[in-house]
């Protein structure tokens, strides 16, 4: 059994074709097929059904997981080697919230590669909750994202603090006030982001403390969405202070102060507890904890 066998069944897998595998892999059909035979052979078993689509056995999917295991184990121990050469290098994968992504990654990538150009970085967006589940799996390697809860598998840094505060277009009838309360939003539309994400969750329950059942006329998947409608005139929302920045600045947006609003929330970075950190990922999370929280919340 040799690795290049073993990335041959994974792709087989994946494409479900022989003769797709062979291309993604720059081997001949009759290679892959000898691949495939040399490993049934080698564990006497049958692990691939080739009739058409071609799918794996149940031996094959065993076999499959494991395959995955291994070469997994090899890249860190690529990774491990490469390491010691003290050049940070690599490839790190970032989950993170819309906002985050647009508002403020821009500022710390810019910087960070410039500074490390061998690193390169993947940015997936996702509630806060998806993130620690997507951390903790393995599927992202360091989150960003509301500190909401603590987790025992997880490492998590306090990066800067935000609030989530009442945003409306400046037309709306609440737009000509500066201040208002959590009673006087009884009977006011609202647009509200999915019931996962922390923002959401948050306004839910300062609105079940006053026993108010608020009307929520639309639900979008990020706060970007939330606000094109709001500056439409389609309703109120309750989103981060740090993802209204450029519309107070345009006018497009009215901020009105809630006290019942004005808690602070964590925003940080987590990532896997005893995960091997590649020369990448170490200094990404070095340079990130170091940073000045006016380098997260800067209006520049």
């Amino acid at each position: 059994m040799n690795i290049s066998q073993l990335e041959t069944l994974i792709t087989i897998s994946k494409t479900t074709s022989f003769r797709k595998a062979g291309e993604m892999l720059n081997l001949t059909q009759p290679a892959v097929s000898a691949q495939i035979k040399s490993l049934e052979d080698e564990f006497k078993t049958v692990l691939i059904d080739r009739n058409q689509p071609v799918t794996l056995t149940d031996q094959g999917h065993v076999f499959l997981d494991h395959a995955e295991r291994i070469l997994k184990i090899v890249a860190e121990l690529k990774q491990r080697l490469s390491d010691l050469s003290n050049i940070p290098q690599g490839h790190i994968t970032i989950g993170t919230t819309t906002s985050i992504a647009i508002q403020i990654l821009p500022r710390v990538l810019s910087y960070f590669q410039n500074q490390y150009p061998l690193i390169k970085t993947s940015i997936l967006t996702m509630s806060s909750a998806q993130i620690m589940a997507q951390v903790e799996n393995g599927t992202v390697d360091i989150g960003i994202g509301y500190l909401s809860e603590s987790t025992p598998n997880l490492e998590s840094s306090v990066l800067y603090y935000d609030t989530f505060e009442l945003v409306v277009s400046p037309s709306h009838p609440l737009g000509t006030l500066k201040h208002t309360t959590v009673e006087a939003l009884r009977d006011v539309p609202f647009i509200v982001l999915s019931p996962d994400t922390v923002g959401r969750r948050f306004s839910d329950q300062v609105f079940k403390t006053y026993n108010i059942e608020p009307h929520i006329v639309m639900e979008l998947s990020s706060s970007e969405e939330i606000k094109r409608m709001v500056e439409l005139n389609l309703g109120a929302a309750v989103i981060s202070k740090l993802s209204i920045g450029n519309e107070l600045r345009r006018g497009t947006l009215k901020m009105i102060k809630v006290s019942e609003f004005e808690t602070a929330h964590p925003v940080g970075v987590v990532y896997k507890s005893g995960k091997y950190l590649n020369s990448a990922m170490q200094q990404f999370l070095s340079d990130l904890k170091g940073m000045p929280e006016t380098q997260f919340i800067s209006s520049e």
